[in-house]
């Protein structure tokens, strides 16, 4: 019949009543009499009580949506990024594991690449130590075969001895030749291209040398140019080539050159012309000197002045030596070794061309023969 009570009331209503000495043992009238006023109070206080919850239920239910918002945001962090954000994560970290995978092959080829040329230039260097004992243990056995020789022949032996050392040299030459051929048509690195010019520039230098030691036992035979071949001996000047020529000779067989390349060159041809110009007349004046000298005669000063002889043909020398040197100054190290092949191949041609001029004489000779034979046989078959 009467709505329902808060709990709130319940509670107090139940405490009002203990509190009021409530007796189940009074009369029933006087029971039903308190009943009944208490229930008026009820009636009384209830609209009460009923506003005051009605006030209190909004803001319950606003802190019940605070709470429920609180335990949804405590949820998601509980359950960590959303599936687009662990997307976008996984996208960036495989990003940066693929640029530190390419770094990482990156920097092994090029430790490979490293490791490769040092293999090659530790190869070439031992390949090189190993033709330098070689070469060295063939001089030893050379060298005590001419002393030999030389304690046999006499004075002749130093020239002899000069001859077969420049025999070596120039089957040193063909295969110097060959590695520099093969590394040009081979495309190898510029690393190595330098060693292979360093040593035929060492190759040279060994020539002159060689020359030094020879015109100490014979000048002559050094000057004159007997140990070369007669078409070479067409164009010797003091021992050897002119340094002018030559360097005109590469002008034109090391095309193209740069601007400064060129200058470079034509400046070396005309500071060799000078130099060259400057020991000939030396030269010439020690011819008339020396012809002044004999004709007297006076034997002790000419054999003095002779030995001037030895001193111009060693700068003669230096004068080509520093020739070849400075060509490896201002061309590049691939010119540089073309510039090498050129020389090469020239004097390989003037040997050539000898050996085809000997071997024409040889045959005009046969046939200027068997022509002689036929006529005598022509000849005596009137008889």
């Amino acid at each position: 019949m009467f709505p329902s009570w808060p709990i709130r009331f319940h509670q107090t209503s139940r405490g009002g009543c203990k509190s009021g000495g409530w007796d189940e043992n009074t009369d029933s009238g006087s029971g039903s009499g308190v009943n009944t006023n208490t229930l008026s109070s009820k009636l009384e206080t209830e609209p009460h009580h009923n506003h005051f919850e009605s006030q209190d239920s909004p803001i319950s239910s606003q802190q019940q949506e605070d709470q429920e918002v609180q335990l949804a945001t405590s949820d998601a962090s509980r359950k960590g990024p959303s599936p687009q954000q662990k997307k976008k994560g996984a996208s960036s970290t495989s990003e940066k594991a693929v640029d530190a995978k390419v770094k990482t092959l990156r920097r092994l080829a090029q430790n490979r690449e490293a490791a490769r040329k040092s293999r090659l230039r530790k190869k070439a260097y031992v390949q090189q130590l190993e033709c330098s004992r070689l070469k060295l243990t063939q001089l030893e056995k050379e060298v005590e075969r001419a002393r030999s020789q030389v304690s046999g022949t006499g004075g002749g032996g130093g020239a002899m001895m000069f001859d077969m050392e420049y025999g070596r040299w120039l089957e040193d030459e063909e295969r110097q030749m060959g590695e520099v051929r093969r590394g040009l048509e081979g495309g190898i690195s510029d690393g190595e291209m330098r060693v292979i010019v360093e040593s035929y520039m060492s190759h040279y230098d060994e020539l002159f040398r060689l020359k030094a030691e020879g015109a100490k036992w014979d000048v002559f035979h050094i000057m004159n140019g007997t140990w070369t071949s007669p078409a070479e001996r067409c164009f010797l000047w003091m021992g050897g080539f002119r340094p002018s020529d030559l360097v005109g000779l590469l002008i034109h067989q090391l095309e193209p050159l740069a601007e400064q390349q060129i200058i470079a060159m034509y400046g070396l041809r005309h500071s060799s012309q000078q130099a060259e110009d400057a020991l000939s007349q030396g030269l010439e004046q020690l011819h008339h000197s020396l012809l002044h000298t004999i004709s007297l005669p006076q034997m002790l000063s000419a054999m003095a002045k002779l030995s001037n002889l030895e001193a111009f043909l060693l700068q003669a020398d230096h004068l080509r030596q520093q020739t070849l040197h400075q060509f490896c100054r201002f061309l590049t190290i691939r010119q540089a070794a073309r510039c090498f092949l050129v020389i090469g191949d020239y004097y390989a041609r003037l040997r050539a061309l000898s050996s085809l001029w000997a071997s024409r004489t040889l045959i005009n000779n046969h046939h200027d023969n068997s022509s002689i034979d036929l006529q005598t046989q022509n000849h005596f078959s009137n008889f």
